[in-house]
């Protein structure tokens, strides 16, 4: 059946209306940061483009904290805690989807339930976890608690269970013991779930803030987030300075999803055919 002649317009218009709508922040955030010190910020009807755009709230924003310092933090939790994230996502998974032992089905149900908890929930237990271990006010205090991911699991797992038996079953016929299996013919016929949880993971990090708040006392270890605070404290009635330090601090998010948008979309279509 053909669609009207009117339908494809219609549809093409709710796509750009949508788009609009989550892109419209983002202009906003952007053209605020550009706009001179002239130009009214809260004026109505809005100017949303800056002229002349102008860079000196970018340059402000960067000298007002120690902006590299907290970038660095950042790069530093991203670094290590996405490949321990993704890397116990995936031995955790890969037993729970691929063999049958006592237990298996409440495992995943108890880690499931996690899920359904809110995150402020698990800050006493943790902190008290890392207390007693000495880890407050340290680096490890922040990288290791955000290793454990119960999402991460449950879409690694759905991956896992979707690949056809025959695989690992003619591996073993070959030779190859269970770690390759696992490491040689599994783990690659889940790259785009494990590209997905990457983003996923590197965003989380990135936008992590209640948690550094909770267990660090030293602000030269403070993350991009909570140095967004400190700025917008410091310079709350300044708006421009403030969107130019969260221009910045957004500018990595972009450029990595932009970087990786084709395994991204891959691995979204891989989970909804799953």
């Amino acid at each position: 059946m053909r669609p009207r002649s009117w339908a494809i317009p219609v549809r093409y218009v709710a796509m750009a209306a949508v788009a609009l709508l989550f892109v419209g922040p983002f202009l906003i955030l952007f053209t605020t940061a550009l706009k001179p010190s002239d130009q009214q910020v809260f004026s109505f009807p809005p100017s949303l483009l800056p002229w002349p755009p102008a860079v000196d709230h970018l340059v402000e924003a960067w000298h007002a904290i120690p902006f590299g310092r907290y970038l660095l933090n950042s790069l530093i939790y991203v670094v290590a805690t996405v490949p321990l994230y993704m890397t116990v996502s995936a031995l955790t998974a890969y037993p729970l989807a691929r063999y049958a032992f006592r237990g298996r089905q409440l495992c995943f149900y108890l880690i499931l339930s996690i899920l359904f908890l809110s995150p402020e929930v698990m800050l006493i237990p943790r902190f008290l976890v890392v207390s007693e271990l000495g880890l407050t006010d340290t680096f490890l205090g922040v990288i290791l608690p955000s290793g454990l991911s119960a999402s991460g699991v449950f879409l690694l797992r759905q991956a896992f269970a979707a690949i056809p038996a025959e695989l690992p079953d003619s591996a073993r016929v070959d030779g190859a013991n269970e770690f390759r299996i696992f490491w040689s013919v599994m783990l690659p016929q889940v790259r785009p779930t494990l590209a997905v949880l990457g983003i996923f993971g590197f965003v989380s990090v990135w936008n992590n803030f209640v948690w550094p708040l909770v267990v660090l006392k030293d602000s030269d270890k403070y993350p991009i987030a909570l140095g967004l605070a400190y700025l917008d404290s410091t310079l709350g009635a300044d708006a421009r300075t403030v969107a130019a330090g969260a221009l910045i601090a957004l500018a990595p998010v972009v450029i990595v999803f932009l970087a990786m948008q084709r395994q991204f979309i891959e691995g979204m279509q891989g989970s909804m055919k799953g």
